[in-house]
């Protein structure tokens, strides 16, 4: 049996501190993020909720590992859409590595099961979503496209 992985990186002009702040922190996430917050106290262990604009939970899950500035893990189980939710909790890892003037961001989202519809879905969303976030960072200003939450979702 295959697992289904997902692995994005990308370098971001910033400095680790401010990466993970705007990966982890409210009045980030809801700048790059679809209006979305994190609903968490970051400790090992901790239930982690992501947050959809009408107080939703979108996704949820448990903080594996919190060693900040460089590598957060944690379990993500989709809770609102039918299809995705029945094939339980995936993992999400964000590691950064200081790069020159840069950070490099490298995530993994991966699940134990072959042909995952969430790891087929994620895989469309984390690009954007982190294409986003470098914008933001690099110039202060997120892409137009993810600072809304989609209409009809």
């Amino acid at each position: 049996m295959t697992d289904s992985r997902f692995v994005y990186v990308t370098y971001i002009r910033t400095t680790p501190e401010k990466l993970w702040a705007a990966l982890i922190e409210p009045e980030f996430t809801r700048i790059w993020w679809c209006e979305t917050w994190q609903d968490c106290d970051w400790k090992v262990g901790s239930p982690w909720k992501a947050m959809t604009p009408d107080g939703r939970v979108a996704d949820s899950g448990e903080i594996v590992e919190y060693d900040p500035p460089r590598r957060l893990v944690l379990t993500w189980q989709n809770q609102f859409v039918p299809d995705l939710k029945p094939e339980g909790h995936s993992r999400l890892t964000y590691e950064l590595e200081p790069a020159g003037s840069s950070v490099k961001l490298t995530l993994t989202h991966e699940i134990g099961l072959p042909e995952s519809k969430l790891i087929g879905a994620v895989s469309q969303g984390w690009p954007h979503l982190l294409a986003s976030l470098k914008t933001l960072l690099e110039s202060g200003t997120p892409l137009a496209e993810t600072t809304k939450w989609p209409e009809g979702m």
